[in-house]
């Protein structure tokens, strides 16, 4: 490959996600589903969680991913979807994971 935004099986969130339901896990997928201003992760991008709160993926970084870790353990308890938006100004944005201020919309679901 000589483009390097592909990943390998080895690091695909989806791929990760598929083995661990063949394994009897319970898990939940976090997908961005919109960004406005700076946003660490572009749409599309996935954060695979189980039961135990193992992950695999980015959907951001900072506090930003723990808070999606901590909802999608809910969802994998409740079954039902949710949609978390986070959103900072400029000057908390480090804090939370967001570099440079902006918007983010993370739908978070149970798979199987």
């Amino acid at each position: 490959m000589e483009n390097s935004i592909y990943l390998d099986e080895a690091r695909d969130p989806l791929i990760i996600a598929e083995g661990w339901m063949k394994d009897g896990k319970d898990v939940a997928i976090a997908t961005v589903v919109e960004t406005w201003g700076s946003a660490p992760r572009p749409v599309g991008s996935h954060l695979v969680i189980d039961a135990d709160g193992n992950f695999h993926g980015s959907v951001s970084g900072g506090c930003v991913e723990g808070a999606v870790v901590t909802e999608a353990i809910d969802v994998i308890d409740s079954g039902k979807a949710r949609m978390l938006e986070f959103g900072v100004a400029d000057e908390t944005a480090w804090q939370v994971g967001l570099s440079c201020g902006g918007r983010i919309k993370v739908y978070v679901e149970r798979l199987g």
